[in-house]
């Protein structure tokens, strides 16, 4: 037996001092004195310096272990510069400590975790080890197994993210949130890591390292490490979802080996454990949510905003209609973050009664107002015209209570309410698009307010006011003369007497060049690369020159199918017109597929053609008309190009039963476009009478 040799305490300073003397022969014994004497002031520190300076004579150089590193910080202090600032080999970052690393040097305690990583024993994904199970297998930071106990927050047994302290109770994942700051970076409030501190940074702000994907080769931050390498978010995600037949039992799975893109075997087969499975469907896709996939998270979190199982019979059908999404994360995002879904845990906890008069009330408009469309859709509440609604609102609200003066408010309210109002619930009551247009007579209501107040600064009532009253109005411009349907209600109700406001010079404007039309359309009709609905909205603009507001409000009933599959017909007016191929492919293929994106809780089926944002509603004019400018297509020139060339070809009482026109329109189209003889002879005559006088 070896007896064990016993090193006193100054042997063991020695050995320190000629290790760094040797490291760094610049420095005088005084210097590495003093740094020694600052660092190992206790036995313990000195025998651990001792042991790592002459286990290995680089240590200093390294700056590892950690008692080493607080060593090269005091000896660069006392001027060595021989010395490196001890950093992490990796991330390089400066002021960890650092561990002894056999393959790299000096590594910082997280660069540590990464490089120490093995496969979860739960997940399969090589991850930093956070625990061990109950075999002392490893397992990751969110397989790891945390406490559970009561949420002080919202009172269910669940992981503790933040423990108690003080008067602060125990706070669950779901609830725990970062603690907002001024992020450092971007300047916004957010929620922010180091919030306490001077540089406050928010999850988008805050850096991480790129690495260079094993797939797609680019260098970008990693989702995961696996065993072929860093994987980046996109890749992370396409490889969870590639499936295929496996090749060796032939059944429909996630593929993954050999690891790649070329994977052509499923887990079991590969002898692989099965990874990424959902806990509720067992579908192996990416998850999001405690073990589950988008499909099963979107539902789990769904019947938590509606009060779990005991969801109000009414909210039923709002329930399967979110849950039927075909964009479940834009769903969970809108579950989160959206103000309509607060709204709708108002409702569904009774705080907020089901009626339209709750949501025009509600702080929160823009929530309740698109909450509003999705209980219209599931038909938990009857429809209204909202266009409508808002005006009435806008009325009794803003207009009625910016006069002053009580005659013209008077007068106001009279008029907004027997004549604009009126007017607009008798043309709601025959519409069939459920959105009735209310800019010009809202733009009516303010020229009339305004003209009230111009006739008070002249001194003049409405009862005084005469035709050099109206003239001198005009004068000013073109904005004066929507007051035309006030002053002749005004009239009729002997509020003044009969005065004459001519209506605005018809402008005919410009047209798209006829070449650039066709080049424009055939564009439409054969590149695959632009979405479907630009594609078929254009085509009906250039082909048909429809306007955009009659486009958006379109069906899928105006699209006729005949016996014959080839055979698509088009109705816009009295008449069907048979659409050729491929415009007929395309409409076909937009019925039978339908828009991409769809608003939350819409409803599985649409009757139009051009579903919207909001749920049950078509899109709107404006929004298609921003779609297509990208691509060239401006719906004014467009369309008047459109109808030159039908004008010039096809009669005037046709082109009116075809397109959906008036007669006085497809007329003055008819004429514009210089098919009318009528006119041509008339000037011939005229010609020829002329030359006779002279």
């Amino acid at each position: 037996m070896t007896a064990k040799v016993s090193v006193t305490g100054e042997q063991r300073h020695q050995q320190v001092l000629v290790a760094v003397l040797a490291a760094d022969p610049t420095l005088t014994m005084a210097q590495v004195q003093t740094a020694v004497a600052a660092v190992a002031g206790h036995p313990a520190a000195l025998r651990s310096l001792a042991t790592a300076l002459t286990a290995d004579p680089t240590a200093l150089v390294i700056g590892a272990p950690p008692m080493v590193g607080q060593l090269v910080q005091a000896l660069r202090a006392q001027g060595a510069i021989s010395l490196p600032a001890p950093s992490c080999a990796l991330c390089r970052r400066e002021g960890q400590p650092l561990s002894r690393s056999s393959a790299l040097g000096g590594v910082c305690a997280r660069c540590r975790r990464r490089e120490l990583a093995e496969a979860c024993a739960r997940c399969g994904v090589v991850k930093p080890v956070a625990g061990r199970d109950g075999e002392r297998r490893p397992v990751c930071a969110r397989c790891a197994d945390r406490p559970q106990r009561e949420c002080g927050r919202c009172g269910r047994i669940r992981r503790i993210a933040r423990r108690a302290h003080g008067d602060q109770p125990d706070i669950c994942d779901s609830c725990f949130q970062q603690p907002k700051a001024l992020c450092s970076v971007c300047g916004r409030l957010r929620p922010c890591s180091f919030a306490s501190t001077d540089t406050p940074v928010c999850t988008s702000c805050a850096p991480r390292r790129n690495l260079m994907c094993a797939r797609c080769g680019q260098d970008k931050p990693p989702a995961a490490n696996w065993a072929e390498g860093p994987v980046c978010e996109p890749c992370y995600t396409m490889a969870l979802r590639h499936r295929g037949n496996c090749s060796s039992c032939h059944t429909p799975r996630r593929l993954v080996s050999p690891p790649g893109p070329d994977a052509r075997t499923c887990a079991d087969c590969a002898g692989l454990p099965a990874t990424h499975v959902c806990i509720d469907c067992g579908l192996e896709d990416k998850l999001y949510e405690r073990g589950r996939c988008q499909h099963c998270a979107l539902r789990r979190r769904t019947g938590e905003l509606l009060c779990g199982e005991q969801i109000p019979a009414p909210l039923i059908a709002v329930h399967d209609a979110i849950v039927a999404t075909n964009t479940p994360r834009t769903a969970l995002n809108w579950l989160r973050n959206g103000a309509g879904a607060a709204v709708l845990a108002d409702i569904a906890a009774g705080t907020t009664p089901i009626s339209h008069a709750a949501l025009d009330a509600h702080p929160r408009r823009r929530g309740a107002d698109y909450l509003r469309h999705v209980l219209v859709a599931a038909d938990v509440l009857p429809a209204r015209d909202e266009g409508l609604a808002r005006l009435e609102a806008w009325v009794a609200t803003t207009l009625l209570v910016s006069v002053e003066h009580p005659e013209h408010r008077r007068l106001l309210q009279a008029y907004a309410t027997w004549q604009v109002l009126r007017r607009l619930r008798r043309r709601a009551a025959h519409n069939t698009t459920g959105r009735t247009p209310t800019s010009y007579p809202r733009t009516q209501l303010l020229v009339a307010t305004r003209f009230l107040g111009w006739l008070d600064q002249r001194g003049t009532s409405l009862a005084q006011c005469r035709q050099g009253d109206i003239d001198s109005w005009l004068a000013d411009g073109p904005a004066g003369y929507p007051v035309r349907d006030f002053v002749g209600w005004a009239a009729e109700h002997h509020h003044c007497p009969a005065m004459l406001v001519p209506t605005v010079a018809r402008t005919t404007g410009t047209a798209t060049d006829a070449d650039e039309r066709w080049t424009l359309v055939a564009r439409l009709l054969h590149d695959d690369t632009i979405e479907l609905t630009d594609r078929v909205a254009g085509s009906l603009l250039l082909c048909y020159g429809q306007q955009l507001s009659r486009i958006a409000v379109m069906t899928t009933e105006q699209v006729h199918r005949q016996l014959d599959p080839d055979i698509v017909s088009l109705r816009f007016g009295a008449h069907d017109i048979t659409v050729p191929e491929p415009l007929s492919g395309l409409l076909t293929e937009l019925i039978d597929v339908g828009r991409s994106h769809r608003g939350v809780g819409s409803p599985g089926t649409s009757p139009w053609l051009f579903p919207g944002h909001l749920p049950g509603r078509p899109i709107t004019a404006s929004r298609l008309g921003e779609r297509l400018r990208p691509l060239g297509i401006r719906a004014l020139p467009g369309r008047r190009a459109t109808l030159l060339q039908l004008a010039a070809e096809i009669p005037a009482a046709v082109l009116a039963e075809l397109l959906n026109l008036t007669p006085g329109t497809a007329t003055r189209w008819t004429r514009d476009a210089g098919g009318d003889w009528a006119r041509y002879a008339a000037e011939l005559t005229r010609n020829a009478i002329t030359n006779d006088d002279e």
